[in-house]
This record gives structure tokens, sequence and C-alpha cells, in this order.
């Protein structure tokens, strides 16, 4: 066997070759399926000790909430930390590569990794597939040179920012953040923040919503972060049986002469007479 077919056959990580089919067979008139709507808000502030990210826990499959609360925050290293929009498995995907990848790093070197590093690499490897991952990320850190936060888009692209928004939320986030953020604010200041521009999100996009998770990276704290899970939990159902005064006696609801015709018409009872006798309907 030839180095090419071992390659081929031992190719590990994202495969993408059916893309030029689902072209060609789209250009003879097969459109591919649309893709998949996706929700989430994400955003991090930078503050003078620090940076704080911050994201929703709605999972969502097309209409369908999948699951009300996910962590939606990655870790990356201990000082970096990564929110992520987009397809769950390609976020989880993409930043347990990078995260494994400076964990080898730092072991290398014996030096703490750096956020420009992680941003690096996060850049690359989206990149490197043109944007068929579907991973939009809020990445912030501190390192020696002090906190940076880095917003990085599907296909590569990067900013840095002093405060950013991502995801189908982004907007009603994004307008929280420019009405409320200032230069040197504090942890508190910075957490509150974040947590009314998610709780912006949550409100105001259909594929936000559940609980607000909150990371707070900071040099002050002796692991290097402090993680706020289910920092807000704004949309928490009470069951209805658990309601005072909403449990009635058996036999309360009216039984209404319309609601017996129908049931008569839709519904066939079989008695059973004396044995030997035929079952009548």
């Amino acid at each position: 066997m030839d180095a090419h077919k071992i390659l081929q056959e031992e190719k590990g990580g994202f495969d993408f070759s059916n893309c030029k089919r689902n072209t060609h067979l789209e250009a003879a008139g097969f459109p591919a399926k649309k893709a998949m709507k996706t929700g989430t808000t994400i955003c991090g502030v930078v503050f003078k000790d620090g940076v704080v990210l911050g994201a929703d826990t709605r999972a969502t499959e097309g209409p369908i909430v999948a699951d009300k609360n996910c962590e939606k925050i990655h870790y990356i290293a201990d000082n970096i930390f990564c929110c992520g929009a987009g397809t769950s498995a390609d976020t989880e995907s993409v930043t347990n590569m990078i995260s494994a990848g400076l964990e080898l790093h730092r072991l290398q070197t014996g030096t703490e990794p750096r956020v420009c590093t992680a941003l690096q690499r996060l850049k690359q490897k989206l990149f490197q597939y043109q944007g068929h991952i579907s991973a939009a990320l809020v990445l912030g850190g501190v390192d020696h040179r002090g906190a940076h936060l880095h917003t990085v888009y599907p296909h590569g692209s990067t900013d840095s920012l002093p405060y950013a928004t991502m995801g189908s939320g982004s907007l009603a986030a994004m307008a929280v953040m420019e009405a409320g953020y200032a230069d040197d604010m504090d942890e508190e200041q910075a957490i509150d923040l974040v947590d009314r521009a998610i709780q912006a999100g949550i409100w105001n996009d259909l594929g936000s919503g559940s609980n607000v998770d909150v990371c707070v990276i900071s040099r002050k704290y002796e692991s290097g972060r402090k993680y706020l899970r289910n920092y807000k939990t704004p949309n928490e159902r009470a069951f209805r049986a658990d309601i005072a005064g909403y449990r009635f006696p058996k036999g309360t609801t009216a039984w209404l002469e319309e609601t017996k015709r129908i049931f008569k018409s839709q519904i066939v009872v079989e008695e059973k007479k004396e044995e030997g006798d035929e079952a009548m309907q």
C-alpha cells in the first residue's frame, strides 16, 4: 500500500470531502438542505484586573430546545477561556483540540500559555477548513502582557476589542454593552454588565435562553479564574402541580353535553355478557 492510501485511510479530524459533491449536485439542480439555524448569546469585557466572559445556556435543534443548561464557556488553559456560538459539536471539538495543543506546548516549554498563541492556533484551524467548522468564538484570557479579549469568526478572521458579543443574540447584547461599558471597570461592574448583556439576548432572541454563565479570569484568584455556573436563572420554571391552589379534586371538571356527544361518536365501548353470549358493542 502506497503512502497516499495510508494517509487517506488514517485521516483524522474534520472531513469535508462531500462539499465538492454537494456543490456539483446543486449546480445540477439538486440543492442541499439549508443549514440549521443556531442560537446563542456570548460576550466578553475587559476590566482593570482581567476579563469577564458570559454565555447563555440554551442549546437548540432547529425549533426544539435540546438542552436548557448546556455549557458554552470552554476551557483552553488555566488562564484562557473561550465562549462558543454555532454548532455545539464544532465549538467543543475545536476548543478541545486547541486546549490539548496548548497543554503540550506548556509542558514542552515550561511557560504559561499566552492568549495570542491560542488566538493564532484557533484562527489557523478555522481558516484551514474555510468556514465549514461552524464555530464563532469569543476568546479571553490574562497573561504576562495583561488582559486580552478577541473574537474569532468561522472563516478565521479575528478582532481584538475591549468588549465583544457574538451569536444570534449579539445585537441585543451589544446594545447593552455599548450603553454600559466604561474604561477601568471593577470586577463587580464588569460582571453586572455581562449579566445584563446576556439577559438581553435571552429575552430578545428565540435561539438564546435559560440561564447566565459567567467566567472571571484574573490574577487575583489562585486558580486564575472564577467560574460562576448558573450565575443567574431568570427562566426558572415552577411546575404547575407545585403551584398552591392549582390542584383540583377529582370530578371538578364539568362534563359538557357537547363533549359527551363527541365521545359517544368516537369511542366504542365493548361490554361482555354472560358466558356463552357474544360480546356486545
